[in-house]
């Protein structure tokens, strides 16, 4: 019979460190779809990584807000658990948090269903890519009229896919870590000529870059999704597809849609003949109202007007864009602290908004003194008063006066671009609104002064008018 060679002790050695090393090894990770649903159960908490961004997440004047922050925060609240949100990301850096630890991403995110190591959602809403281009230049209206221009994306935005096909002379970058504003500022700054961009973004923000011009939609739209990762998910993606599915079919998605999306010029500077005709036809059904409050809060009862009419046009059941409500539009939890039980009620609305004023004006710092004391402390109503101290920071590392409106009007745009709210405590913000804002609100008083001026020192002449 054959011999069996005699192991060496070497031999020995080595085979049992190698059914040792074998022995220790983990075990195959199960995939079993319902461990990432289940976890997030267990642990009570949803973690969601997303930009900072108006579309997505910021911290708006009644706190966090955003469309995809809405629709994240009411998933939480159906899976009964918590949410934490992670801002400083970027589309790429989003997925690749995705893929590495996160839950979710919700950070405007077009669908790709070829993308390695993620699944998506159903889809959610549709983004209609559209080209802008600098005021000046001559209309572009088609594709061609971007030969010889200079033209930026959002990296991984999925956009410009029509024009890759076209033999047009245009030069095209993409920026990975840039967002809508800072593209927009690039255009009217010169740096670009034009920008394809989504058309909801354009909208939020055509506002705050005046010489930027709306230009033609480029190609089929795009939808947006959630990102999941793509192993142990799945329970957690139909969850949120059923989610989205009860929001439709609730007409509730309708009414996000409409409140983040539909509302894109309610900043706006009025006409003043628009203007003196409500002076005429609203304001004294509440002239008094606003006369009362400043008498017991030390301001102008004209500047609380102006700043009613800058609010709601003098419209007590108003109700804004982000779901503010009244004549002064306070917040939910504004009223709450101001003891205002109801915000539809004028006369509760004009005393709890002149007394807001008064609280953030006396909280602002001693040094800042006079108007622009006042001036900050508007703002601070309108953005909320950890922006405008966002602001104030930029200010001084930009060697400006922290003090000073001029210069803090400066500043406060920067806060949408990522360069600069990326630096601060609260992050993004829309910032061209409260500079906006407080402009409107001095022309409205200025208005209102020279028209209580007139029928004062001209009385005859001012009813002679209205007769006519």
């Amino acid at each position: 019979m054959p011999l069996t060679p005699k192991a060496s002790p070497r031999h020995t050695v080595i085979s049992l460190l190698a059914i040792l090393a074998l022995w220790m090894l983990p075990e195959p990770p199960r995939y079993d779809e319902q461990d990432r649903l289940e976890t997030i159960l267990a642990r009570e908490l949803l973690s969601v990584h997303t930009r900072n961004t108006p579309t997505t997440y910021y911290e708006g004047r009644e706190g966090p807000t955003g469309f995809e922050y809405e629709l994240v925060r009411r998933f939480a609240g159906r899976l009964g658990t918590s949410l934490t949100i992670h801002t400083d990301h970027h589309i790429d850096s989003a997925l690749e948090a995705v893929r590495r630890e996160g839950d979710m991403a919700a950070a405007a995110l077009p669908l790709d269903p070829g993308l390695p190591g993620v699944v998506f959602s159903r889809p959610i809403i549709e983004l209609q890519p559209v080209v802008v281009y600098r005021r000046g230049l001559a209309p572009v209206e088609a594709p061609d009229d971007l030969s010889g221009l200079t033209i930026g994306s959002i990296g991984g935005a999925g956009i410009g896919g029509g024009l890759s096909e076209r033999q047009i002379d245009y030069r095209w970058t993409d920026f990975p870590r840039m967002e809508v504003a800072e593209l927009l500022g690039r255009i009217e700054d010169g740096e670009l000529d034009a920008a394809v961009i989504f058309e909801h973004q354009f909208r939020l923000n055509r506002l705050f870059f005046p010489d930027v011009e709306s230009g033609f939609p480029l190609g089929k739209p795009l939808t947006m999704a959630w990102a999941f990762p793509a192993d142990r998910s799945l329970a957690l993606v139909e969850a949120a597809n059923h989610f989205l599915t009860e929001l439709h079919e609730a007409g509730e998605f309708d009414a996000l849609v409409a409140r983040y999306f539909g509302h894109d010029d309610y900043l706006e500077y009025v006409g003043t003949r628009t203007f003196l005709a409500h002076v005429d036809e609203r304001l004294p059904d509440y002239d008094e109202l606003f006369r009362e409050a400043a008498r017991k809060t030390d301001f102008d009862w004209k500047l609380l007007a102006a700043m009613g009419y800058q609010e709601s046009h003098w419209d007590p059941l108003a109700t804004s864009p982000t779901g503010v409500r009244g004549m002064m539009m306070l917040t939910n939890a504004t009223a709450g602290d101001l003891g205002v039980d109801n915000r539809l009620d004028p006369d509760q609305s004009i005393q709890g908004g002149a007394r807001y004023l008064r609280q953030l004006h006396e909280r602002l710092p001693e040094s800042i003194q006079g108007d622009n004391r006042l001036y900050m402390a508007m703002a601070a109503y309108n953005v909320g008063l950890g922006h405008l101290y966002d602001a104030r920071l930029i200010t001084e590392r930009r060697g400006g006066n922290p003090d000073l409106w001029a210069d803090v009007r400066e500043s406060l745009p920067l806060l949408q671009k990522r360069e600069w709210h990326t630096q601060t405590k609260y992050g993004y913000a829309r910032g061209g609104e409260p500079v906006l804002y407080v402009r409107n609100i001095r022309r409205y008083h200025e208005i209102l002064s020279h028209v209580e001026r007139s029928r004062r020192e001209f009385p005859r002449l001012d009813a002679r008018a209205r007769e006519m």
